[in-house]
């Protein structure tokens, strides 16, 4: 797996490359032309790339895709002792991400975490032209709901909070628990999946140390939400599909973000919950296949 070097440490990505292939990075600078665009797809606290398995292939046909797994517990590789892992510094590392690539009118796609949702607000959505925005914090939904708010309270505490919190995860019986990761998914993920995204914060105090860092780090609702709704400045093409029956991310939350959004536009993706990308890959896959014909299209015209 490829790794590059940020200020706060080294990151995993995965990299789809041309169009159709299998891996290996695409020749050229950032890979993108005006009917190939790139992609980058980002995941939530405790897991990694893999969360789009299901998802990424089939984008692939048509985008380079791109899928970093960012130091939210599910990462293998530490970052930096001194590593500022607050939310508007892991939102940072997002856009230092596209930087270091090099990568410029990116498809941008969040699930679970809503860090990516704050860059307008910090002045680094200058490399994103597409947002897409499934289930994910926003507003005042950070940390969202009841699980959420239990990780705060460990992290608060220390990688030694974060190791007492978590040892339910050791047991496949139990992860599916509403406290645990039981409304992540309407389905249960494979054990082989989840054995890997919770390996690292299980075995590794320096892992257990970054989560920390994030889950317990100040965190201002007023911010958020004032964050979240300028997202009405983001005036390019964006697509939220939103799982109403989602346990975590209110439904509500949906309609807003699509409102706020000046080019924004809703679907609803039934039978799912936060991880659509679990529950409802197909159908997710076919929205943001349409989304990238549709405004792909209308770039092409308007360039025209």
């Amino acid at each position: 797996m490829p790794e590059i070097r940020l200020t706060a440490g080294t990151i995993e990505y995965e990299d789809s490359g041309e169009p159709g292939a299998a891996g290996g990075a695409a020749a050229g600078a950032d890979g993108a032309t005006a009917d190939r665009p790139t992609v980058v797809l980002l995941h939530g606290l405790l897991m990694d790339s893999t969360v789009w398995r299901k998802v990424a292939p089939g984008l692939a046909e048509r985008a380079r895709v791109i899928c970093p797994t960012l130091p939210l517990g599910g990462h293998r590789i530490p970052m930096e002792p001194g590593a500022d892992l607050s939310l508007p510094a892991m939102a940072r590392l997002v856009a230092e991400f596209l930087e270091a690539l090099d990568l410029r009118d990116v498809v941008l796609v969040s699930n679970d975490w809503g860090g990516a949702l704050l860059l307008v607000d910090l002045g680094c959505a200058e490399r994103v032209g597409r947002l897409v925005i499934t289930p994910s914090e926003a507003f005042d939904n950070f940390p969202p709901g009841i699980p959420g708010r239990l990780a705060a309270l460990a992290g608060r505490a220390g990688p030694t909070g974060v190791k007492l919190a978590l040892q339910p995860l050791r047991f496949r019986a139990l992860r599916r628990f509403p406290l645990l990761f039981g409304w992540m998914s309407k389905h249960p993920v494979p054990h082989a999946v989840s054995d890997r995204w919770f390996a690292p914060v299980l075995g590794s105090r320096e892992i257990r140390r970054d989560l920390a860092k994030y889950a317990g780090g100040p965190l201002d609702r007023a911010w958020t939400t004032a964050a979240t709704e300028r997202l009405r400045e983001f005036d390019r093409p964006a697509l939220v599909a939103w799982a109403p029956e989602d346990r975590l991310m209110p439904r509500d939350h949906g309609r807003r973000l699509a409102e706020l959004l000046p080019q924004g536009r809703l679907v609803e993706i039934p039978g799912s919950y936060t991880l659509v990308s679990e529950d409802q890959p197909e159908l997710l896959l076919r929205h943001l296949r349409d989304f990238l014909a549709t405004t792909t299209a209308h770039a092409d015209v308007a360039a025209a």
